[in-house]
């Protein structure tokens, strides 16, 4: 098949070479606004380089991956849609809620897939989580726990325009909490705190965060982000039933030291950057898309799926600015 791929920075790159050494793709047509980015993905990967998204839909793709800024998602998606043409995009949907709605209202009603990149759902120790949820062999759930620590702040220029910790870092681990336990959150209560970073705090977000979540069944998931891991790049994921307990991440490249006498574990360098950590998760995230492309599954990782974790995220933003409990019910929007 033939994909597109719009928008060429680092992850769209990434994407270009992962999406080449598939079996399935073919050839790659490539748009980015700066000519030099598309040019240079031409050459390494033996691209098509189109002008403008009008162009690469009209040069007979497939399937188109967005990996563009986010304030061109919307757009993007919709005209992929309203093209007919299966369409990946990276998180978010829309910089904001509202436009996100707009985006799905739409699309509604076109047998046009689209896919979202939430990666965790691709990663094998993931999969294995909820397996082992869906199969019952945890028994009832109590507690999930989530993390996700940065191994340094992105810089000021990013963070003045991400939207919140919330919605730019923790709103994988509200995706993932959603996908491996297949239940809702209901009501959320967050803190944070600014522990360096100076320009953290003046853009008015936290850099460390804390959230607890309150699934529909009572399940208890509770949340931990931060901008600074010394050590690394650090994502978890624990599930505790009531038969059973199992984790995500606790293999030798965790990003944690242990200070108990004799203990050797973990043995591994640590994981220093989300592509390391999740480099064979993006591969069969857009593996999958080409299955979407070519009707073999429906999308894995819908719209509506990338607004559910929005609006949990939506929600902590609020908790962590008024110091009070809020309920998905009073942020989301129909």
């Amino acid at each position: 098949m033939r994909i597109g791929i719009l928008g060429l920075g680092r992850i769209g790159a990434f994407h270009a070479e992962t999406l080449s050494g598939l079996d399935a793709v073919e050839s790659l047509v490539v748009s980015d606004p700066f000519a030099d980015a598309a040019k240079a993905a031409a050459e390494r990967f033996g691209a098509q380089v189109a002008d403008s998204p009008e162009a690469v839909l009209a040069a007979g793709v497939d399937g188109v991956v967005v990996a563009a800024a986010t304030d061109a998602h919307p757009h993007l998606v919709t005209a992929c849609v309203e093209a007919g043409v299966p369409v990946f995009c990276e998180k978010p949907v829309a910089r904001t809620m509202t436009e996100g709605v707009e985006v799905l209202k739409a699309v509604a009603g076109r047998d046009v897939p689209v896919q979202i990149g939430y990666n965790r759902r691709f990663d094998t120790g993931f999969t294995a989580a909820r397996a082992a949820v869906l199969s019952g062999e945890l028994g009832t759930l109590h507690t999930v726990r989530s993390t996700t620590l940065d191994p340094a702040p992105p810089p000021a220029a990013y963070i003045a325009a991400s939207g919140g910790i919330f919605r730019d870092c923790s709103v994988h681990d509200f995706d993932i909490i959603r996908w491996v336990t297949g239940r809702e959150v209901t009501e959320v209560y967050a803190a944070g705190a600014n522990r360096g970073a100076d320009y953290i705090k003046e853009a008015g977000d936290a850099d460390t965060t804390g959230a607890i979540l309150t699934l529909d069944d009572g399940t208890l998931a509770v949340v931990s982000n931060s901008r600074h891991n010394a050590r690394g790049y650090d994502v978890r994921m624990e599930i505790h039933g009531f038969a059973d307990s199992i984790a995500v991440g606790l293999e030798d490249k965790l990003p944690l030291r242990s200070v108990e006498p004799g203990v050797t574990f973990p043995a591994g360098v640590p994981h220093d950057f989300f592509m390391d950590r999740f480099t064979d998760a993006y591969r069969a995230e857009l593996l999958a898309f080409t299955e979407v492309v070519a009707g073999s599954r429906p999308s894995p990782c819908t719209i509506e799926d990338a607004l559910e974790a929005g609006w949990i995220a939506e929600a902590c933003t609020l908790s962590l600015h008024e110091h009070r409990p809020v309920t998905l019910e009073e942020v989301r929007q129909t």
